[in-house]
């Protein structure tokens, strides 16, 4: 017995499922302009990776 029709719960559910879509894909936009202005503006792009850094390392012998 195949189910053929479209229960109310069915439809509350994909309101909900198409309003978390939304809200999900104005997250993902929100982080890509962000990320996408920051590599734009080229701005400090170093990042903490274990290694020296010669922006930040003190020269030998000035004081």
């Amino acid at each position: 017995m195949p189910i053929t029709e479209t229960h109310e719960i069915h439809q509350r559910r994909a309101g909900r499922n198409i309003g978390v879509a939304l809200t999900l894909l104005a997250f993902v936009a929100i982080v890509f302009f962000l990320t996408m202005s920051k590599i734009r503006n080229g701005g400090s792009m170093e990042a903490f990776d274990h290694s020296a850094r010669p922006s930040i390392t003190e020269e030998e012998g000035s004081e």
